[in-house]
């Protein structure tokens, strides 16, 4: 039986590839495990977690937020692993398949096995499995295009965007219900169920994809030829400052949870857990990415023109002062208040528009930016932003702690700390930027031929 062949170029099209629809909705399931999971890792372990004879043997918190951050930096290591894979071996399909398979395989260990030994077995499988795909999926979407529709790919990696938060939201809200009513069976066993969904739907989409042949044993002397490491040492320093973004943004699932547990959780006339009240991160991400194509970028750009990196420099700003609001309520607590969960809002609506701003522009830039046969590799040294900022995090958590268990950065200061590393930052990657000089590479269906663009970032 013959089998129709794969697309190995993109096709000349005006409209949006047929592709995308199976991406992004593989990208909805597969966040929705993800950020189901992660939104209660830290209360099943210092909650649910047993030993191999089943009683309760839970983590300390202290040892819980290790494991949770150092966890969320694995995620966003292995896609150096998985970058190498695909463009040197297998391609971008065959390694989003093939890792899926692993990453189902730690969600099912995590459902069935609530030992120590299975959380450590799931979370592996999971960070090899999530991380190494996170390169090869989003630029994945920008082999879909070609010069002829490029002017729609700042449209799908919104689409892209919105995917993702579109189906964290729903399992940030849905999975903390379900460990609290049905336990961790429940709550780890839905996430498995999705991911394996996305895998499915995912293979659905086979043979509709661009799947751009990997470049084979040439990959080393391609990527670390002349151009390759003009490319990683250009792009490096300004994933440094992303980075930094990281580093505030990951704490809206630990920190400022542990925050929201010593307020007032009645809001709008619900009771909210802790963990869930995350999920206006999500609404509002679905909200801000149309409300900043359409209304606010367009705006701004016709006083003070906004390239991809003033976008970034302005999202650290956002991304800081959002941080300055919760270093308000923690003051409010240390007064012995008992603020109302909604002063969070203002905190989450700062931390949603830096994201807007940092992370949807910097995943377009790291397309854009990368040499034709380096896309999944450029795109995995951007994730390494996310696993160096969440590193960060974890090392200040150790650096501040005080042997009598206290911490030199206590309540607000903590949070002012973070605030002014992101506001102050930018006072010299204002100077980094100016300096860079854009040279864009898009694939094309014949020879994916580059479309540079040898413009100063700044102006």
């Amino acid at each position: 039986m013959s089998h129709q062949p794969y697309l190995t170029a993109p096709q000349k099209l005006s409209t949006m590839p047929p592709g995308i629809p199976y991406i992004v909705g593989n990208e909805a399931a597969e966040r929705f495990n993800f950020y189901g999971m992660r939104a209660v890792l830290v209360v099943f372990m210092t909650k649910y977690l047993v030993d191999r004879a089943g009683a309760v043997a839970p983590m300390s918190e202290n040892d819980a937020n290790a494991w949770y951050h150092w966890f969320v930096a694995s995620n966003y290591f292995f896609p150096a692993l998985g970058a190498i894979v695909a463009d040197a071996f297998w391609g971008k399909y065959r390694t989003i398949i093939g890792l899926s398979l692993v990453y189902c395989a730690g969600s099912l260990v995590l459902a069935f096995d609530h030992t120590r030994l299975g959380l450590g077995l799931g979370l592996g499988l999971i960070a090899l499995g999530a991380g190494g795909i996170k390169p090869c999926v989003s630029a994945h979407i920008g082999d879909q295009f070609s010069g002829d529709n490029s002017h729609l790919l700042s449209r799908a990696f919104g689409w892209f965007y919105f995917s993702v938060n579109f189906g964290s939201f729903f399992s940030i809200l849905l999975i903390p219900w379900l460990l609290d009513k049905y336990g961790a069976g429940w709550a780890f066993g839905v996430p498995a169920a999705l991911m394996l969904i996305a895998t499915w739907v995912f293979w659905l989409g086979r043979y509709k994809f661009a799947h751009i042949p990997p470049v084979g044993r040439t990959f080393l002397r391609d990527t670390f030829d002349r151009e390759g490491r003009s490319a990683i040492g250009r792009l490096s320093i300004i994933f440094a400052f992303v980075a930094v973004f990281w580093s505030l943004w990951d704490q809206s699932g630990g920190e400022w949870v542990l925050q929201a547990e010593k307020m007032n959780l009645h809001f709008l006339g619900i009771n909210w857990l802790a963990s869930q009240i995350q999920a206006v991160n999500a609404i509002m991400i679905l909200a801000f990415i149309p409300l900043f194509q359409y209304v606010i970028y367009p705006a701004v750009s016709r006083v003070f023109p906004l390239t991809p990196l003033r976008k970034i420099g302005l999202g650290l700003i956002v991304t800081g002062l959002s941080f300055v609001v919760s270093g308000w309520i923690e003051h409010q607590i240390g007064l012995g208040l008992k603020p109302s969960i909604g002063w969070q809002m203002p905190a989450y609506a700062l931390l949603s528009a830096g994201e807007v701003m940092v992370s949807i522009t910097s995943l377009e830039f790291a397309y854009t930016q990368a040499p034709k046969k380096m896309k999944s590799i450029i795109m995995s040294l951007y994730l390494l932003s996310v696993s160096a900022g969440n590193a960060f995090t974890a090392l200040v958590h150790v650096f501040i702690e005080n042997p009598d268990g206290t911490t030199k950065l206590q309540g607000a200061a903590y949070y002012n700390f973070f605030a002014a590393l992101s506001i102050g930052c930018v006072a010299v990657f204002v100077f980094v930027a100016k300096r860079y000089r854009e040279k864009t590479y898009l694939q094309d269906s014949s020879t994916a031929a580059e479309a540079e663009a040898d413009t100063i970032a700044s102006q």
